[in-house]
């Protein structure tokens, strides 16, 4: 799954001015004091856009942000982002846009030998080796591995993996042939 931290402030006020004219049935307050209701974001919740067409679920919420999940794609998202709506949390942005933006975002835009590769943590894991066709060999400081290029992501400092060096290096252990006696 991918995951991508996007900045979506601005997306709740998208989705108000619509609840805003639906909900109305008395005076409209002063503009100064108009304040959208507070939406209470919480884990399992569901999210639609401003249509009402599904977007996902809220993954989980951590301080300020919440990461939503399509099913495909995972974003951390400011909460203040979110509206409250008759169907559940409302964000200025469809499913199919979120899942673009994510995307884009996250597909390293080149793979090249000698690059950096970090882990999940942005510990360093090793180089890439060499690029062959959709493969990409990293060499870690004990072993060279092979994996498909859509392992990659480009992240805030270069290429990032799922894997650690140590997982890398075990996956390549038990990936090398064992030789040695009959029924081996």
């Amino acid at each position: 799954m991918k995951y991508l931290v996007l900045a979506l402030a601005g997306s709740a006020g998208l989705a108000l001015p619509a609840f805003a004219q639906a909900t109305q049935t008395t005076a409209p307050a002063p503009a100064a004091s108009a304040a959208p209701a507070t939406a209470t974001v919480t884990a399992g919740a569901t999210v639609v856009d401003t249509t009402g067409a599904p977007v996902g679920t809220i993954e989980s919420v951590n301080g300020a942000n919440a990461v939503l999940s399509t099913g495909t794609a995972k974003a951390s998202i400011p909460v203040a982002s979110f509206a409250k709506g008759p169907k559940g949390l409302v964000i200025g942005i469809t499913k199919t846009d979120l899942e673009a933006q994510v995307a884009a975002a996250t597909k390293p835009t080149e793979i090249a030998a000698g690059m950096a590769v970090s882990g999940p943590g942005g510990a360093a894991v090793g180089k890439v080796d060499s690029v062959n066709g959709d493969l990409v060999t990293v060499a870690t400081a004990n072993t060279k591995a092979q994996l498909p290029k859509t392992a990659f992501a480009q992240g805030p400092n270069g290429l990032v993996i799922g894997m650690t060096a140590d997982q890398i290096d075990a996956a390549a252990k038990a990936a090398t042939p064992q030789t040695g006696g009959a029924g081996k």
